[in-house]
């Protein structure tokens, strides 16, 4: 395989991308100068550089100029931690953080298991999360996931799982969120109908 086949199969791999949008991507940086080429390949490294993932809730955070584990909202003690809200992706705190309605602490589950999928541990941070809701400070943990079916499937996985280890109350996010939505694209007013309306899981 040639270095232009080769990059559309690396864009094809991105959420949502097919053959002919990487195709097209391909060929815009084909026609963009030298220079536009090297900023963007040293956008892509330094920001890179500059991330880490937290050890405690694994989201990518900027750490700028001095190297640390913890996310600034995991590291923020004014934060609620008595919850902990599961979301699938960065892309999804992101969501419910500009909302302002959520206090609490996070943990990334790193994407959503698909319904004929026989091994979740490979798809989703199962085991790290379990190992997480074991702390005895959390009296709630609030599944924000898709409602989609591989995200009600997920929500079931992980519902079983922290049933076993947490006696926590196990919750997901009520009225406002619609069937089939995902939580990446709601608005402030939807996920802050969704807190409040919150209920038990399955």
């Amino acid at each position: 395989m040639d270095s232009l086949h080769r990059l559309e199969e690396i864009f094809s791999r991105f959420p949502g991308i097919g053959p002919r949008q990487a195709k097209r991507f391909v060929y815009y940086l084909l026609n963009k100068s030298p220079a536009s080429i090297k900023e963007f390949t040293d956008l892509v490294a330094d920001v890179r550089r500059s991330t880490s993932e937290c050890e405690k809730c694994h989201r990518f955070f900027f750490h700028r100029a001095q190297k640390t584990d913890l996310c600034p909202t995991c590291a923020d003690q004014s934060r609620d931690r008595s919850t902990l809200m599961v979301v699938a992706r960065d892309s999804d705190f992101e969501t419910v953080e500009r909302s302002g309605a959520y206090k609490g602490l996070y943990f990334i589950l790193g994407g959503t298991v698909p319904i004929l999928d026989k091994e979740p541990e490979k798809r989703i941070r199962l085991q790290q999360l379990l190992e997480r809701a074991s702390e005895s400070t959390l009296t709630e943990i609030i599944l924000s996931l898709n409602t989609t079916p591989d995200g009600e499937h997920t929500e079931k996985i992980v519902h079983e799982g922290l049933a076993k280890v947490s006696p926590a109350r196990i919750t997901v996010l009520g009225r406002g969120l619609s069937t089939g939505a995902e939580l990446e694209y709601a608005d402030s007013e939807t996920i802050k109908s969704a807190l409040q309306n919150r209920r038990s899981s399955l």
